[in-house]
């Protein structure tokens, strides 16, 4: 079964109408029978707004994990990656942490034809930045990431970074952009210096690491979560890690979208 319970206004009362699935509306589907990238497209749409606007996209089991093997991939299905790649469609930058780039070795965005006039008409360019958080720059830069992409891939690092690092990164095409003090990466700092590069759409598809300094530096406007009805029980890292934060953040449904018992929802801050 494929349903969508759209919420067009992402209030409590709104958020109670989508949870009790009043008014299921069908998705549009392809000619394959999948949902057709048109819709998810505007059912994905970010907000307009002044400034920039952090969303995250992420997969878990129903007990939590994140990963398998270390990898997402695994507890992931093929609307997932539907999903995951029109959100990258719609994305100005593609915020990611290093070790998740070397685990799952991170490539660069393509151009997509799907999505070519949507992101013209926005005035973006054919495919999305990557841009990578990471304080000692440990990276290989003769990875296709930095040797073939469309853009160039951003390093998101801090004026404490190694030297001879940021030079070799630097030689192999990426910018490096300055987003903290010493080797340490400001998530505030970083969503500013990206949106003054002209990229406020912005997208991280973590590690959980990353993902959770966001969370507490009070930054993430978005959570687009994939429930997979899967149970791996073990040790693996939720969507989220690091320090927890004071006081909850309190989050609210936006939309949900359900398939072969894989829910795919999508949360807003407030």
């Amino acid at each position: 079964m494929r349903r969508l319970f759209p919420v067009t206004d992402p209030t409590p009362a709104a958020a109670s109408a989508a949870t009790s699935h009043e008014a299921p509306v069908e998705a549009v589907e392809d000619a394959s029978g999948e949902w057709s990238l048109d819709a998810l497209a505007d059912a994905y749409a970010y907000p307009g707004q002044d400034g920039p606007w952090l969303r995250a996209n992420m997969v878990s089991t129903l007990d939590g994990a994140a990963q398998h093997d270390g990898r997402s991939q695994p507890i992931s299905c093929a609307a997932d990656m539907r999903i995951f790649g029109t959100l990258r469609g719609l994305a100005d930058a593609i915020v990611v942490g290093a070790e998740t780039v070397r685990l799952e070795g991170y490539r660069p965005a393509r151009a997509r034809e799907a999505f070519a006039a949507r992101r013209a008409a926005a005035g973006q360019g054919p495919a999305p930045a990557i841009a990578v958080v990471s304080g000692s720059l440990d990276l290989d830069f003769s990875m296709p990431l930095f040797t073939e992409p469309l853009v160039p891939t951003l390093l998101l690092t801090g004026t404490g970074a190694p030297a001879q690092r940021v030079e070799q990164a630097r030689a192999a095409g990426a910018e490096v952009v300055f987003a903290g003090e010493g080797t340490r990466v400001d998530p505030a700092r970083a969503v500013a210096e990206l949106a003054d590069r002209g990229h406020a759409r912005l997208l991280t598809e973590g590690g959980p690491r990353l993902l959770g300094q966001f969370v507490a530096a009070g930054v993430l406007d978005e959570l687009c979560l994939t429930l997979a009805p899967l149970l791996t029980a073990g040790d693996a890292q939720r969507i989220a890690g690091g320090p927890g934060v004071a006081v909850p953040k309190r989050f609210t449904l936006a939309s949900m979208l359900e398939e072969d018992g894989f829910l795919f929802t999508r949360y807003r801050q407030g």
